[in-house]
């Protein structure tokens, strides 16, 4: 039980570093720029599981909030006034949702990750717009419209975060297979008790 504690800390630490890494590793495409960062959130949550890595997340947001520079733009408190902070919320929800629901499939394929991936995509989607819209048009007085908002925040930049959903599925069943897939502890006790 010792071990699989250091483990966990170690990993969660790993993703805390890979999301911070990530968010400065900038892919120009067009006239718009793309980071790793989405494909280390959705990693946390697949390899980790639920628990940790929704914790793997938060600890990364946390650094940045207490004013450490891992987000794109710096970091400190006033961070949550910027428009795109609810990605980072989104982000903690889709790495539980994708650690849960990757431990709920029976028989782990790329095809299934990937359609968990989808999920959490869709996740930070929806938390990531509606307080962009929200913060630029009641909180900072940037007014843009709804329409304005999904189209620039989500349709155009579906794409991309589909090819990275399509890189972690492929990247988790790897790991998987190399043995980095954590397995929440009730569900170690369960097997445990199956073998006696």
């Amino acid at each position: 039980m010792k071990n699989m504690k250091t483990r966990e800390l170690v990993l969660c630490a790993l993703f805390v570093a890979l999301i911070t890494v990530g968010t400065f590793v900038r892919i120009p495409v067009g006239t718009d720029v793309y980071t790793l960062q989405f494909l280390f959130t959705l990693l946390a949550g697949l390899l980790l599981g639920a628990r940790l890595g929704a914790l793997a997340v938060i600890a990364y947001i946390a650094l940045g909030l207490l004013g450490v520079p891992v987000f794109a733009s710096g970091g400190g408190p006033s961070y949550v006034l910027q428009p795109t902070f609810g990605y980072l919320l989104g982000f903690v929800l889709q790495a539980w949702v994708c650690g849960r629901q990757s431990r709920r499939v029976t028989h782990v394929t790329f095809g299934r990750l990937l359609g968990v991936n989808v999920i959490g995509m869709a996740i930070v989607y929806l938390i990531g717009i509606s307080w962009f819209y929200i913060f630029s048009n009641f909180v900072i007085d940037a007014p843009i419209a709804l329409w304005a908002a999904i189209f620039y925040c989500g349709i155009l930049q579906a794409p991309p975060d589909f090819l990275l959903c399509v890189a972690a599925a492929f990247l988790a069943v790897r790991c998987r297979a190399a043995g980095l897939w954590l397995v929440p502890r009730q569900e170690h006790t369960v097997a445990a008790a199956r073998e006696a």
